[in-house]
């Protein structure tokens, strides 16, 4: 019985009988409670646990336990076994710790992912090389003295693209863009939609462009996509000499405010520029949005140039003519049961005007100065939802009317916004008291308008709750 315990091999034994399964029941628990944290060092654990200990034990029950000679080829397998899962414990706890939980925006974070595949292969080589030397006792020197050569060799042969590849890495290292940034390069404007260690794909509209990194690197470029929130376009327009500039300016940002693409929160601005010319502001939510913004912008100026009475690229608006304004005055008269001689004394205090699709007719809120009838084209009725969604309350077609209140002088409830190109003849509050005064059931009528469309406009938000 001393002779066993006296045994250089039994207190080894001993050590693995005893310690493996306490440093396995530890390890356990850590990597349970690792788990429940979510940690990246749950993974690097668990090879410890399920593979470094075991062969780790099983190495000292050959070599010390058992007395088995270390150039055995058994005892080599296991080392090797051994020593390859210690270098990819080691590639996994240095990702682990290094890059996994790497803060935005850090150095670790912007390496690109073909530098760390280098690393990795490195590493991995060198650890091979260990292994075999170390283990199996192999000549490594004169296979990396070859493999130094002909890096060499590569290298001057090929030092032009290789410049290239470096350059567009150290590019991708600082990371100018993201996926999904807009930017304006050489090669185009437009979306970032892939980035690789070699090209950068950007999606412009007449296709995808495929530029290499070298060349982005070697050249400038606008990020319109940072620092977020502040992309604008910025539109010029040419006025007539004769047009106030404050009510230029007026139009310019009333129009550019009702922009649908305009960022949230955000204010146009328009200032001019001498020579009759303006410039407009407009902050936008996406790049993406700059062509529709600006079309929409050219679009709607159009039109409200010509309701001001003000001379976009100096034109004169002759839309308005008396034959015009006779023919809508028929369709108001109608509308109103108004005689021939009312319309007459009509025609040359009222005016034609037009809106263009998608354009804002009426604001809710606004207290309106003049009634305006539908003479071509339509025009929607909205109510606004607690949630600021929009709710279709009806259609007006040609005879209706809005601005029912410009007598009462109450805010409008509802938006008013043109379905497509919309002529409306509009009636000023003084000419509306004159008919009022002479014709009293007409004021019955408008009395009797507003309150069904107040009905209809909570008929309709009663539905969306």
């Amino acid at each position: 019985m001393n002779s066993v315990l006296s045994a250089p091999w039994f207190h080894w034994a001993l050590v693995v009988a005893i310690g493996l399964p306490v440093l396995l029941v530890l390890l356990t628990e850590l990597q349970n409670l690792l788990n429940r944290r979510g940690s990246n060092l749950a993974r690097p654990l668990s090879l410890v646990r399920n593979y470094i200990l075991p062969l780790g034990a099983l190495l000292i029950l050959l070599i010390k336990a058992s007395e088995v000679s270390t150039e055995a080829t058994p005892v080599r397998i296991v080392a090797t076994v051994f020593g390859f899962v210690i270098l990819i414990l080691l590639l996994s706890g240095l990702n682990a710790t290094l890059f996994q939980g790497a803060p935005e925006g850090s150095w670790r974070k912007r390496i690109p992912s073909i530098f760390l595949d280098v690393g990795r292969v490195v590493l991995i080589a060198l650890g091979l090389a260990m292994i075999f030397s170390y283990v199996w006792g192999a000549n490594v020197g004169g296979l990396f003295t070859a493999l130094g050569v002909t890096s060499i060799v590569l290298g001057l042969a090929l030092q032009n693209s290789v410049g290239q590849i470096v350059s567009g890495l150290l590019m991708l290292f600082e990371q100018p863009f993201q996926m999904g940034d807009w930017i304006d390069a050489p090669a185009g404007r437009g979306r970032v939609v892939e980035v690789n260690w070699r090209a950068v794909h950007i999606e412009t509209g007449d296709g995808l462009t495929i530029t290499p990194n070298s060349v982005l690197a070697g050249a400038s470029f606008t990020n319109l996509s940072r620092p977020a929130g502040a992309h604008r376009i910025v539109v010029e327009t040419e006025f007539s000499g004769a047009d106030a500039p404050d009510v230029v300016i007026d139009v310019l940002t009333r129009v550019a405010t009702a922009l649908p693409q305009l960022r949230t929160d955000a204010v146009p601005s328009a200032i001019p520029l001498g020579g009759n010319r303006y410039r407009t502001s407009i902050p936008l939510r996406s790049p993406a949005e700059d062509g529709a913004a600006k079309a929409t912008f050219l679009r709607w100026l159009w039109y409200a140039a010509r309701r001001t009475e003000l001379h976009l690229d100096g034109a004169e608006d002759t839309f308005s003519s008396e034959d015009r304004r006779w023919d809508a005055l028929q369709i108001v008269g109608r509308t109103l049961r108004l005689p021939p001689a009312t319309q007459r004394s009509l025609l040359g205090n009222v005016r034609l005007i037009r809106y263009g699709a998608d354009e804002v007719v009426q604001a809710p809120g606004t207290v309106p100065d003049s009634m305006r009838f539908v003479i071509a084209g339509m025009v929607q009725l909205r109510a606004v939802a607690p949630d600021g969604a929009h709710v279709p309350v009806r259609t007006l077609d040609i005879g209706d009317f809005i601005g029912q209140t410009t007598l009462t002088r109450e805010p409008v409830a509802a938006h008013a916004i043109a379905l497509d190109e919309v002529t409306m003849l509009e009636v000023g509050r003084e000419e509306l008291e004159d008919l009022v005064s002479g014709q009293p059931s007409l004021l019955h009528e408008i009395g009797h308008v507003i309150d069904e469309r107040r009905r209809d406009l909570a008929e309709a938000l009663n539905t969306t709750k």
